[in-house]
């Protein structure tokens, strides 16, 4: 016991000194959230005090709420948990405000979560708890691992968070994606390889929400998906109504919510061709279609075939 209250003290008086130093929040990441945790929502680190726990209705309410997330997350959080169960680790989805939804556990290791306060209705925002994975992750908009001793409260130190942040289709922040691990000799090269999953699922999480947010457009993939997935939905008219949260930073738009809308060719930079251009795209585009047929491709744009013939000529288009 008297063990377990110098443990507490230590990391209390750690905090505290970095709580009052004037450069430790800007040269940490951790420190900048131990600060947050201090000043803005007024914590103790010493001090044990449970995730506070929303009632059944109000639970049932926000999961309603999250009907559309979670009828898409609970596949990927299948899939994560077949991956890392064997370590010990139980998977929890949180809704935006930090509040667990869903969880997977062993069943010998669920009493042990449930001693933590990591289970369905409990509040892990950072206003709550303090530097945690959960809600340091939903605070920063980033993935992240607070590992044991990083976290703000002293008794959330035996714990491995490792976390990664969910977009919805209109580039709002729904959820937080967390691995939980109580594992003493859980080691920071596991640590990474549970992130890279995670990441990889909130990402592919992402891009269920978006797929079927904008199921009637084309959608289009654009870089790289190692920040987010870069996601274009587009109409029949080339024009972009809806962009991904890692889309919009790369084409610069607003970071969610609605947005005006913009022809593809101006988000993907080539250059303008005019009323002329435009048109010889659109025939270049049903000759395609048709398989060079010129008929068909007559009939699909709604013109005779001496029309089209002549149309060609004019925009330079060889019938072969």
């Amino acid at each position: 016991m008297q063990g377990r209250r110098n443990l507490i003290k230590n990391h209390a008086d750690r905090v505290f000194e970095s709580v009052r130093s004037s450069t430790a929040a800007a040269r940490s990441a951790v420190a900048a959230s131990w600060r947050r945790s201090f000043d803005r929502y007024g914590l103790d680190p010493s001090q044990r005090q449970e995730p506070r726990a929303v009632d059944e209705s109000t639970l049932l309410r926000q999961k309603e709420a999250a009907g559309h997330l979670m009828h898409l997350a609970e596949p990927r959080l299948d899939e994560l948990y077949g991956m890392i169960a064997h370590c010990g680790a139980a998977v929890f989805l949180t809704d935006r405000d930090g509040v667990v939804l869903s969880g997977r556990a062993r069943p010998g290791d669920q009493g042990a979560f449930r001693e933590w306060g990591l289970e369905a209705g409990r509040d892990w925002s950072e206003a709550a708890q303090g530097t945690n994975g959960i809600g340091t992750c939903l605070a920063e908009r980033r993935a992240l691992i607070i590992h044991r001793d990083e976290h703000f409260m002293a008794h959330n130190t035996g714990m491995s968070c490792i976390d990664a942040p969910v977009f919805g289709a209109d580039g709002a922040l729904v959820a937080a994606l967390d691995v939980s691990s109580a594992r003493a000799d859980q080691t920071e090269s596991l640590n990474q390889l549970i992130a890279a999953m995670v990441t990889r699922l909130s990402i592919q999480l992402e891009t269920d929400l978006f797929r079927a947010e904008f199921s009637n457009r084309r959608i289009l993939m654009t870089g790289e998906e190692t920040s987010g997935a870069h996601l274009l939905a587009v109409d029949s008219d080339d024009i972009v109504v809806g962009a991904s949260r890692a889309a919009r930073q790369a084409f610069g738009i607003v970071r969610e919510g609605a947005f005006d809308k913009r022809p593809l060719r101006d988000l993907t930079g080539e250059a303008s061709v005019g009323l002329q251009g435009a048109e010889r795209s659109a025939v270049l585009r049903a000759i395609t279609r048709a398989g060079g047929n010129l008929s068909e491709a007559a009939r699909e744009l709604g013109i005779g075939r001496a029309t089209l013939y002549r149309r060609m000529k004019r925009l330079g288009i060889s019938e072969r």
